[in-house]
């Protein structure tokens, strides 16, 4: 909810503004001078719904074309308002009818195994893709003629800057999701799909250890002191807990863990999700816990947060000595989630992006 009463917004996926613009463009061809303010789309769940065409024009009785600007809803996308375009050229009397989905510019094509897509094709997905189709079979017998359908992202080279997508093999361009059509706000689902789609494309690439990071900062220290490659890396963000239970599912030999203070204190502390909305770590918690596990003793203090904490703990030694036994605790805790063929290494980061403890 934000502010009183008001759900997040929903949104739709790059899949479903694609095959709208392509539902536009089929339109088009059939009815060339009518004005298409919308279109209306059967979604996988299917319900029918309807998306704004932003613009629709023909070129000829065979070539059309149409723009959807991505509504992403509520939901902080990189992608929200990027234009989304399907060109869509019927060749009559073709050897071999059907549809063909192709990728234009700002869409990138997939170089590297494990994906969804195989390496090669352009980065539109299996559901987008029969979204696509479905949409054009919808307005045009692709049986008696053969239909191209080229997905074109103007500005998708630069939008893929902001994305995991070169370090997942997708180069030149964004990638067409989405395997509901609809973009729900802060999506979970999104951002754990996402992690487990990197673990494929690790292990399709060899890689048999590793990295899992909360944030830049931790993945940017664990990148200086373990020289493995750039596939490894995984940003896990703030679900640790789904994370090392991916990790599990799959043949790796090693998990490293790297993250700093706050979110170390929580996985002790028993958090396997350590996002914010999930609630703030109070520091007099984060005390307390320490006290009674510990003994650590901060009488006369005034702590404001776990930051802060940190800062003072580091100062002496037997802070220090807090430190490492926080580390031992949640090594011991977060060890749970692998089965005994894996490895886990623990580390943990100082806000200055240098390694300080490693557990074991």
């Amino acid at each position: 909810m934000t502010g009183k009463n008001k759900a997040l917004r929903e949104g739709f996926s790059t899949g479903a503004c694609a095959s709208a613009a392509a539902k536009a463009a089929c339109i088009l061809l059939k009815q060339p001078n009518t004005k298409i303010d919308s279109v209306e789309l059967l979604f996988p769940d299917g319900h029918p719904r309807k998306i704004r065409i932003y613009w629709a024009r023909s070129f000829s009785k065979q070539k059309a074309e149409a723009c959807v600007i991505k509504d992403a809803g509520d939901d902080p996308d990189v992608t929200d308002g990027a234009e989304i375009i399907a060109q869509v050229h019927v060749f009559e009397n073709a050897q071999e009818p059907g549809i063909e989905i192709a990728g234009g510019k700002g869409v990138g094509t997939v170089t590297k195994p494990g994906l969804a897509v195989e390496p090669g094709k352009p980065a539109i997905n299996p559901v987008p893709q029969k979204m696509i189709k479905d949409a054009v079979y919808s307005v045009l017998d692709a049986n008696s003629c053969r239909v191209k359908v080229t997905i074109t992202v103007p500005k998708g080279e630069e939008i893929a800057k902001k994305t995991l997508n070169r370090r997942l093999g997708i180069v030149g361009g964004i990638s067409i999701l989405g395997t509901t059509g609809i973009v729900k706000p802060i999506s979970e689902a999104a951002w754990c799909a996402t992690i487990s789609v990197s673990m494929d494309v690790a292990l399709a690439a060899g890689i048999h250890t590793i990295c899992l990071s909360t944030g830049r900062s931790s993945e940017t220290a664990a990148m200086e002191r373990f020289k493995l490659k750039e596939e490894a890396f995984i940003s896990m963000g703030d679900y640790v807990g789904f994370s090392l239970k991916e990790a599990a599912k799959r043949p790796f030999k090693k998990v490293i863990l790297a993250c700093q203070w706050s979110k170390l204190v929580k996985m002790a502390m028993g958090w396997d999700q350590t996002h914010v909305r999930f609630g703030p770590l109070d520091p007099k918690d984060a005390i307390k816990f320490m006290k009674d596990r510990f003994g650590l003793s901060m009488e006369g203090k005034d702590i404001n947060t776990v930051r802060q904490l940190f800062a003072i703990l580091g100062s002496t030694t037997e802070g220090k000595d807090v430190i490492d036994k926080v580390c031992e605790h949640a090594y011991d805790r977060l060890r749970r989630f692998l089965p005994q063929s894996q490895r886990l290494q623990l580390v943990l980061v100082s806000y200055e992006k240098k390694i300080i403890v490693s557990r074991p």
